[in-house]
């Protein structure tokens, strides 16, 4: 290959490839890793759900065998709490995606 315009287009050709393969290479890792990012957030989310359930369902639990009866409006203002505090979290995670 002594002819200079034949090697100047093989290696354009060869970095072209290259840099496709590379730009690849990274796009696919960078879904990879945001796929593993949003299964990890639901995951946590998934927990801190199950935990609030558990503990709600010890105490409700609680009071029952206790017979002690809380009023229906701290009652009220312990799950309006609950849902502002839920809602902050997903805004949070829909934060974190985009």
């Amino acid at each position: 290959m002594s002819n200079p315009v034949l090697r100047a287009f093989f290696f354009g050709r060869a970095l072209a490839e290259v840099l496709n393969e590379k730009v690849e290479e990274t796009f696919t890792n960078a879904l990879s890793e945001l796929g593993k990012f949003d299964a990890e957030q639901r995951e946590r989310l998934r927990k801190f759900v199950e935990e609030v359930q558990a503990r709600a369902e010890r105490e409700a639990a609680q009071e029952s065998t206790t017979g002690a009866t809380e009023s229906s409006g701290d009652l009220q203002e312990e799950i309006d709490e609950l849902r502002a505090e839920i809602a902050r979290l997903r805004a949070e995670i829909k934060n974190f995606r985009s």
